[in-house]
């Protein structure tokens, strides 16, 4: 290796197939050397090991190559054993082209399940092994057991339950048709569906009443196949319907149009392809599943070491410590600060956003890199005072002398404060039980600009694991008692106190109020997710949330999931409601939209891992978008990078079924795509309210997933192009286009010929109106030609939410949003059929508009919610600002 070369990383890196020299470390004490294929797996490679070998002195010590197991240096310095054989040695990338072949110990089934897990959530467990943490192992351990639980009482369901369970039913808000007269005979006339049979070529085109249950096109399609094929006719609750394609089932007793996919159908003047799939099959999958659950378990069994019994300690009440609560700030580490500067620490209790005492502030101490305070901070409560959930929340900040001369001739001192970290922990560990011995915190960095608050109690409780880099705080909690001090529950309460609660019911009604909430009627989910703020830390309080929210369907809980996702934040403690009741939804909710949680998950992960090139690896996969959808394989010549700033990358995948069309996905590195994703998820939720209403405005809310930083993925509209396009290519001139209102209309004329027109100008109009107020209301701005697209059916949408909540672009101080929302003379031109007196057409499109807002309006607490839950991804400028003018 060159001199200064170190690691094989730019190796790994070439493309092409390439030879590369390997050193193999042999148990017996063998040194071997030969080329193996970049691109060859390990078990290909570890067949060449043994035919080497048997060249080689010793080869009769070695015994059957399966009893052995290839280890590794990683790129992450890390002892890494080879377990999955079928990884290609380039995508292990070795920090050196070393392997040591060792016997394999313990249970390679574990291994093999730990190494998925590791790739799966991007982090080893053997990094939770090294922290040492007693609330993260029990906390692992318990949510494995309750997921073996879940899975095995899924596998003991009936099919048709375990369909319901597996596979719910993707379903339109509300089955009534729109109420506009432009498209009530499209929901109403007989609707044509090829329904084919399963593991044979047989199909039939039938006509069916939208409003007929799936039921009644099963009896349909089945007496049909034994009308033709004059063979013995079955019964329709042998076999259910499946989307071609896609893994999305239609069953139940919802009429046909309100599922997701017929409706779509429907809308775009599609006949619908459904596969009749009979109940051997699913149960045979049902079976594999429960094969799959019951080996994982047995693994588990097998692994899981009996418990060691308790043991009895003395403990006392929290309550009966009448004395002041105290810590003592040590010292602090690897703080970064100008010479010159004081430091200072600042902590304060809290119980989600109520300060519990005043704000204690520690003694300056110069700058260094481990600045010494060895001081005792007392707080002004006292221990049987404090609340379960009281959190310390510390601030580290930088003292600085500013010297100010006003017109006279006296100088006058300033001080200025300047945050450097943040970081909170509880009183309280998982247990209950009150905090002792020292602890090392690791601190978050503070924003810079935002020096109003130095505490910041609505950040997490979590330390940062930057653990190398990060400013660290050394504190220590006291030991009050020789034993441990436990807070006690406030559901059991003894007889004497009991007394005392009655007569001090009025004042003190803390335990009275726990025990009522278990009987308190349940609220509305839209008003009890705002119990789930931060200000609302109380363990009752948060569960009886959890009791309300049960209630939503699975489509409805996927609406509020990015805000519930970010709201585990503000949770004190891994082991929470809110974390067991994500987990068990969406543990059925991923199954819904996939084949399965462990096979989706497990199987598809292999199938990525065994890939022979990028083209492969690329193919046969779960749509992330969509993961009802399969992208069956990658049509490289219709792939291309797209001419934006960040240069998109544009796939387009072949669909399994004939008759659908090819799915397209957008891939974007360098734009954060978190926003769009909240910007689309309001889309689509104000969608749904109008819905429910009876109002269908024809929004197109597209797919939107951010994959890392600043990058993600974006579906492809399909038969769609932007404002900008059309109007270039219907006009003589690129610098008059924009002023050329009749290229939509004509371009419109050109894809809808003859009557179909009046129908895409209705779809264009409803559209418009839907995202006029949408935009509106969501503060949506920097709205151009090259962001607001349009279908061929006449559906406009747009696209690109980087500016959202008022926070417009300003150029020298001058706002450049000059209207509220986009309505171009050309769109209203489009609106009014292209002629100037059609004022009816307008007024229809205003009351569109007037309809809809007023029904955002009704549900405009619901909307506040949500944004106010966002305040934990850190958008506070953002949000606060919105929060402030809806307030």
């Amino acid at each position: 290796m060159p001199p200064g070369k170190y690691g094989m990383q730019e190796e790994w890196e070439k493309e092409g197939d390439q030879n590369i020299l390997m050193d193999f470390l042999l148990p017996t004490g063998i040194f071997l050397k030969f080329p193996v294929p970049r691109n060859d797996t390990i078990k290909n490679i570890k067949k060449m090991v043994w035919r080497n070998a048997k060249t080689e002195a010793l080869y009769c010590g070695l015994g059957d190559p399966e009893g052995y197991v290839f280890t590794c240096i990683n790129d992450t310095a890390e002892r890494e054993e080879l377990e999955e054989e079928s990884r290609r040695i380039s995508d292990v990338r070795p920090f050196m082209c070393v392997l040591r072949l060792v016997a394999r110990e313990g249970d390679r089934g574990e291994k093999l399940t730990n190494s998925h897990i590791s790739s799966l959530i991007g982090k080893g467990l053997h990094e939770f092994e090294a922290q040492k943490n007693h609330e993260v192992d029990e906390f692992r351990s318990k949510m494995r057991t309750f997921c073996e639980e879940k899975a095995l009482e899924r596998h003991n369901l009936p099919w048709q339950q375990w369909m319901e369970y597996s596979f719910p039913c993707d379903l339109e808000p509300c089955c009534s048709p729109p109420v506009h007269g432009g498209t009530k005979s499209k929901h109403t006339k007989k609707l044509f569906i090829n329904v084919k049979f399963e593991a044979c070529d047989e199909s039939f085109m039938l006509q069916q009443d939208p409003l007929d249950i799936p039921v009644a096109l099963m009896k349909s399609a089945l007496k049909k196949r034994a009308t033709v094929f004059r063979s013995v006719r079955q019964e329709p609750e042998d076999y259910t319907l499946q989307v071609s394609g896609r893994w999305e089932f239609i069953y139940g007793n919802h009429p046909l149009r309100q599922f997701k996919y017929i409706f779509s159908c429907l809308r775009n003047g599609q006949n619908p392809q459904l596969i009749m799939v009979h109940h051997s099959t699913i149960s045979k999958y049902q079976e594999e599943q429960g094969q799959l659950c019951s080996q994982v378990g047995k693994i588990r069994s097998q692994s899981r070491p009996p418990p060691l019994p308790m043991k009895k300690q003395n403990t006392s009440s929290l309550w009966s410590i009448n004395e002041p609560f105290y810590i003592h700030l040590l010292q602090g580490s690897r703080v970064n600060a100008d010479e010159g500067m004081k430091l200072v620490v600042q902590a304060g209790l809290f119980h989600g956003s109520e300060l519990l005492c005043k704000v204690v502030t520690s003694s300056e101490v110069t700058v260094c890199s481990e600045p010494l305070w060895d001081q005792k901070l007392d707080f002004d409560i006292n221990v049987s005072d404090l609340p379960r959930m009281s959190r310390l929340c510390f601030a580290l900040y930088a003292v600085i002398e500013k010297t100010k001369k006003p017109r006279g001739t006296k100088k006058k001192n300033k001080r200025a404060d300047c945050p450097i970290a943040w970081v909170n922990t509880m009183v309280f560990d998982y247990k209950d039980q009150l905090k002792t011995g020292e602890f090392i915190l690791s601190t978050w960095p503070s924003v810079p600009d935002d020096k109003s608050d130095l505490l910041n109690p609505m950040g997490t409780v979590e330390k940062n694991p930057n653990v190398d880099s990060a400013a660290g705080l050394l504190i220590r909690f006291p030991n009050i008692r020789p034993h441990p001090l436990y807070y006690p529950p406030l559901d059991k309460v003894i007889p004497p106190e009991n007394l005392l609660i009655s007569a001090l019911r009025l004042s003190i009604g803390s335990k009275e109020m726990v025990s009522l909430l278990r009987n308190w009627p349940d609220l509305p989910a839209i008003q009890a997710l705002e119990l789930l703020d931060y200000s609302f830390p109380d363990p009752a309080v948060r569960s009886f949330t959890i009791r309300c929210l049960r209630k939503l369907s699975d489509n409805e809980l996927l609406q509020y999931l990015i805000q519930l996702v970010q709201v585990l934040k503000y949770e004190s403690y891994l082991d929470c409601d809110l974390t067991t009741f994500l987990l068990e939804r969406l543990t059925a909710e991923e199954t819904s939209t996939t084949s399965s949680c462990q096979k989706m998950t497990v199987e598809d992960l292999k199938l990525c891992i065994r890939q022979e090139s990028y083209m492969e690896a690329l193919s046969n996969l779960m749509s992330p978008l969509n993961p009802s959808i399969i992208l069956v394989e990658l049509c490289a010549d219709k792939c291309r990078f797209m001419d934006s700033k960040m240069k998109p990358l544009w796939m387009m995948y072949k669909n399994p079924s004939e008759h659908a069309d090819m799915v397209g996905i957008i891939f974007k590195n360098g734009d954060d795509l978190r926003q769009d994703m909240l910007t689309l998820q309001m889309i689509h939720l104000m969608e749904d309210l109008w819905k429910k209403e009876g109002l269908d405005l024809r929004m197109i809310p597209y797919g939107c997933l951010s994959t890392g930083n600043k990058m993600g993925l974006i579906e492809v509209v399909k038969h769609s192009d932007t404002i900008a396009n059309i109007q270039r290519n219907n006009s003589n001139s690129a610098a008059t286009a924009a002023f050329n209102k009749d290229a939509l209309l004509n371009w419109l004329k050109s894809k809808n010929p003859g009557d179909k027109l009046d129908q895409a100008i209705e779809e264009f109009t409803l559209s418009c109106a839907g995202y006029c107020v949408a935009t509106y209301v969501l503060g949506i701005g920097d709205r151009h030609n090259d962001n607001i697209m349009i279908r061929e059916t006449g559906q406009l949408f747009h696209i690109d939410f980087g500016h959202f909540l008022g926070n417009f672009k300003r150029k020298l101080g001058i706002n450049r949003e000059r209207v509220p929302f986009i309505l171009t003379y050309d769109f209203v031109h489009v609106i009014q059929q292209g002629r100037t007196n059609n004022s009816e057409k307008f007024e229809r499109f205003r009351e569109y508009c007037e309809w809809a807002y007023k029904i955002l309006c009704k549900n405009g607490t619901l909307f506040v919610n949500l944004f106010a839950m966002m305040k934990a991804a850190e958008w506070h400028s953002k949000t606060d600002k919105c929060l402030h003018v809806t307030g």
